[in-house]
């Protein structure tokens, strides 16, 4: 299907699920762009075709920021309409695509973009990239990423707005795994993710690339600590992810965020050895 005039993008399958995006939520509730923005405005880009994932958007971020506010955008005018009726105070819906409309050319905090670029090819990664971090207010977060259907297991990529010292320009700052960890074994291990990578590195998931380096590392951790799931996947997961980093991976943040089945490192660890998604300063 095509876009709606004016709008940049097209329209996509739109399905979506209760809950589903509670990791993706839960993370932007904890990063510095929301907590310390002086106008906690968020965008749920394409949020398909239910008012659910805008709304739960906004119950979790008013945990931490009473003041937030939630605008839901989509390309395809059926789908807002039918999500008006569920507006309220502090969530609002409007028609529209990359180009994030806002009333008074209002630049968001946050804009979170999950499960839409799964459905676009990689060499159109980069435009919309640009075109999203372009509207965000300095120093403002994109969230970029996808999840299965249940919301188990996630990837996400964390791109800054001008204004984030140190960094030179807008762009890719991190790359984040969220699992379900007693799914795991079952799964086979972390590597399932594979399936749910960001459309900016599914492709990459190949010898020669970071991102496969870093599954394989991954994996290994998780099989040489095989022991501890005796105690609990968790313990297992947390002493895999700090086998990460003593082998020389830039994990960050610490036990408090492992422990939700977490895993961020710099872009740059991950990022595609052909340079085919930098963006222009």
């Amino acid at each position: 299907m095509t876009a709606t005039r004016g709008a940049r993008g097209r329209i996509t399958r739109g399905t979506t699920g209760v809950n589903r995006l509670r990791r993706m939520d839960r993370w932007i509730a904890a990063h510095p762009a929301l907590r310390h923005a002086a106008d906690p405005l968020v965008v749920d880009l394409g949020y398909g075709a239910s008012h659910r994932t805008p709304l739960e958007l906004l119950s979790r971020l008013r945990a931490v920021r009473a003041d937030v506010r939630v605008v839901g955008i989509e390309i395809d005018p059926a789908r807002v309409a039918a999500a008006a009726p569920f507006a309220r105070d502090g969530l609002a819906f409007a028609v529209g695509g990359f180009e994030v409309p806002l009333a008074g050319d209002a630049r968001p905090a946050v804009i979170r973009a999950a499960n839409v670029l799964r459905q676009y090819d990689e060499a159109e990664v980069a435009e919309a990239w640009a075109t999203m971090l372009a509207r965000l207010h300095p120093g403002g977060l994109l969230l970029e990423g996808t999840c299965n259907e249940v919301g188990r297991v996630g990837s996400w990529v964390g791109l800054r707005a001008a204004g984030v010292p140190g960094l030179e320009s807008p762009g890719p700052e991190t790359f984040t795994i969220s699992l379900h960890l007693d799914s795991l074994a079952d799964a086979g291990g972390p590597s399932v993710v594979a399936e749910r990578l960001p459309k900016a590195l599914i492709h990459r998931n190949v010898p020669g690339e970071r991102v496969h380096e870093l599954l394989r590392a991954l994996d290994a951790q998780w099989a040489r600590h095989s022991p501890l799931a005796t105690f609990s996947a968790r313990q297992r997961w947390v002493a895999a992810v700090q086998g990460l980093r003593d082998a020389g991976w830039p994990v960050r943040d610490g036990v408090t965020r492992w422990r939700l089945g977490e895993l961020t490192l710099p872009w740059a660890a991950v990022a595609p050895r052909d340079g085919a998604l930098a963006l222009e300063a």
